[in-house]
């Protein structure tokens, strides 16, 4: 069965599946589409790989909606199959139909994401309602439904292994999730609402990446930049003339801050630059997504409704770890008071500072940054442009992330220059097992450019399966700058967990060992996805994993010892603030997602300002991380009502690496126990069950705020 993945804009992949059954009412374009395609068969590369050095800009629209077309023919045969239905011949045999489809939309959205063009934007924005319809065509499918339904209820006398028996549980339920108990007038509405939403979540993502783009500060005054380095200054002037400017050019991140702010010392352009982002798509122009925002969250009110919940957080957490947004509410509530209190005493600090140094204003957001890095380098007399030397992106990545998944799974990796890519900026590397046996395709595209979402995530072009088999190829994106011509790729160690916590996306894909696409690696619940990626950060900082890549790019020399300690006693430096923005932005995300369906549209910057406010997160000098109009997780991703999910895998996270630590830290047993147990299981088990066999107990909120050295801590759930 197709398996889409939805591409987060920051930090995470989301599994999303998109499904296709026979209905009288979809009607597809004809397009030619026959044996020229590159999609028209299996790709003849190692591992399936997309051969991008043949695919063009027009293979891709004929090719989706052929495999949508084929997939409607497989599932039509499925549906009115007159035997009577049975694990094989009916989920079997959903799981074996549209790998055209697969093909081709695995590849597009990868590419969509990361580097796009007028071109294929345009191709996503006439697709997106068409793909909508394709998922409700087999959900919202009678005789289709029948057939799971009646596998469902004999379940318990089918004699099924335990991960078959999982695979009919999941289709139920993701059935009746998606509506299929609803009366036909009911399915045509709910038809309605999920077409015109994923409309406006298409067209959301392409404001914002246009927004994003036109709204990147620039100056013609290079002291305008004072405090930046040489390097970053190089790479703002060459960001400008990539833009047919003369002058300097500084790129929004998709995060409220913007990483430049540790380092300008000009207040003025400081300020320039957060208003920059803060406004980005709130400025009354095409790109602004208010309006867009406001309606999707309505009609996702609206759905929920139809389908017998209170609200759209309700119907989607049902699935989830947190099953209810009470839940995920008294968890995040309960962060809240360590979290903003940790956060005033950080300010408190910052504004002595200011004062100290005679400034003669109030702490503002635009100003954290810069003074709390002069309060980190005080208190551990740590300096960032001393410390970006020792992480040159390509040493972290063989020598880091690399070398700590080897050294805790016996993994390998071979870099392959014969694979073609979609950007010169792509590497790709194959990761073989122990005894050389391969595993799986990696490839990683860290630099940002215009054309790519914001933010840092993974995904994949081909999915494990034992009964396709396929092996993964998987990939991961992140947005740092990109180095002047010559220079070397210094990154920050923000950066440096950045790619561990992908890469740990990605060991968890790349691990997959089950036999149906449905259940494969990443396909999770959206509370459990992040928890392997959180965990691989752990090993950033871990002491035999960091000597052997924070070394110099130029003398090869390795970190001097008391530089690494700074850097490790300093890693638990303004967690209050990191804390704060985060529950700030899943707050704001679960107080859209609770609106009832009666509610009136919504106004986003005075919904916004109320939702902060009643949720005691209204902080002057902590802007969320996320602002509604940019929150791409939310609107344009898989992440609606699960933003939360972030601080719900870190307990997972922090509990998991101090269940290593009791266990002898880095080793190969717990590595290999850990894959067996967790990683290679995908969705086959209930992921609470797998957790607590693997820890030998529930989740414990205690170490997640040790590790974030939170004073004190609040009940756990």
């Amino acid at each position: 069965m197709a398996h889409l993945r939805i591409l987060t804009a920051a930090g995470v992949l989301v599994a999303g599946i998109l499904f296709s059954a026979p209905s009288p009412a979809m009607a597809f374009t004809t397009m030619d589409f026959g044996p020229s395609n590159p999609f028209y068969a299996p790709s003849t590369l190692p591992f399936h790989a997309p051969p991008f050095d043949k695919i063009k800009d027009s293979d891709y629209q004929p090719a989706i909606e052929a495999g949508m077309a084929q997939q409607l023919r497989e599932i039509e045969a499925i549906a009115d199959n007159p035997a009577p239905p049975t694990l094989e011949n009916t989920l079997v045999a959903m799981e074996k139909s549209g790998e055209l489809f697969n093909r081709a939309t695995q590849a597009f959205d990868g590419v969509t994401g990361a580097n796009t063009n007028p071109t294929l934007q345009e191709v996503k924005k006439i697709e997106a309602p068409k793909l909508a319809a394709h998922d409700d065509a087999i959900y919202l499918n009678d005789k289709l439904f029948r057939r799971v339904e009646a596998i469902y209820q004999q379940r318990g006398s089918l004699h099924l292994d335990a991960e078959s028996l999982r695979l009919v549980e999941i289709y139920y339920q993701r059935f009746v999730h998606a509506g299929a108990k609803l009366s036909p007038a009911d399915k045509a509405t709910l038809k309605k609402l999920n077409e015109e939403a994923s409309s406006l979540s298409n067209a959301f993502s392409s404001k914002l990446l246009d927004a994003t783009k036109e709204a990147a500060y620039f100056t013609p005054d290079k002291a305008a930049l004072a405090g930046l380095n040489d390097a970053q200054i190089a790479a703002a002037e060459q960001a400008a003339k990539g833009r047919g400017k003369e002058g300097y050019l500084l790129p929004l991140q998709n995060t409220t801050q913007q990483p430049d702010l540790a380092g300008l010392s000009d207040r003025a352009t400081r300020q320039a630059l957060f208003q920059a982002s803060w406004t980005r798509a709130v400025r009354g122009d095409a790109n602004d997504t208010r309006d867009t925002i406001a309606r999707l969250a309505q009609l996702r009110a609206q759905k929920a409704k139809l389908l017998g919940y209170p609200s759209f957080a309700a119907w989607k957490l049902e699935d989830q770890m947190a099953k209810t947004p009470s839940a995920a509410l008294a968890f995040m509530d309960g962060l809240v008071p360590a979290a903003t209190a940790k956060a005033a005493g950080e300010a408190k600090d910052i504004q002595a500072l200011i004062d100290n140094q005679h400034g003669g204003f109030t702490l503002q957001p635009w100003d954290w940054n810069f003074y709390a890095e002069q309060v980190r380098k005080a208190r551990y007399d740590l300096d960032e442009s001393q410390v970006k030397p020792y992480f040159e992106l390509n040493n972290v990545l063989e020598n880091g992330v690399f070398y700590a998944a080897g050294q805790l799974y016996g993994i390998t990796f071979e870099e392959r220059k014969d694979i073609p890519v979609y950007h010169p900026d792509v590497r790709v590397f194959e990761v073989f097992d122990a005894g050389h046996k391969p595993l799986a395709l990696f490839y990683c595209d860290y630099f940002k450019r215009d054309n790519k979402n914001g933010g840092a995530w993974m995904s994949e072009f081909v999915g494990q399966s034992r009964l396709l088999g396929t092996l993964p190829v998987v990939y991961n994106v992140a947005n740092f700058t990109k180095p002047a011509p010559g220079q070397p790729a210094l990154i920050s160690f923000s950066d440096v967990t950045t790619m561990f916590h992908e890469f740990g996306h990605a060991l968890h894909g790349m691990f997959s060992d089950t036999e149906y696409p449905l259940l494969a690696g990443t396909d999770v619940p959206r509370d459990f996805v992040e928890f392997p990626s959180q965990f691989n950060e752990h090993w950033a900082l871990y002491p035999s994993v960091f000597s052997h890549y924070a070394k110099h790019y130029q003398t090869g020399e390795p970190m001097p010892a008391e530089l690494a300690a700074k850097i490790k006693q300093s890693s638990r430096f303004n967690q209050g603030y990191a804390l704060t923005e985060l529950v700030a932005a899943a707050e704001l995300d679960m107080q859209w997602h609770t609106l009832p369906a009666d509610a009136p549209l919504q106004h986003p910057d005075e919904f916004e300002a109320q939702a902060l406010s009643k949720t005691h997160l209204s902080i002057r000098y902590v802007p969320p991380r996320y602002r509604s109009s940019y929150f791409s997780h939310i609107w344009g991703s898989g992440y609606a009502a699960g933003y939360y999910a972030y601080l719900w895998s870190e307990m997972l996270d922090d509990d998991a690496y101090q269940w290593f630590e009791d266990h002898g830290g880095l080793t190969r047993a717990n590595g290999d126990r850990f894959r067996k147990m967790v990683l290679s299981r995908g969705n086959t088990e209930d992921l609470e069950e797998l957790y607590a066999a693997w820890l030998g107990s529930k989740p414990r909120i205690e170490p997640m705020l040790k590790y974030r050295g939170l004073d004190q801590a609040p009940e756990s759930k």
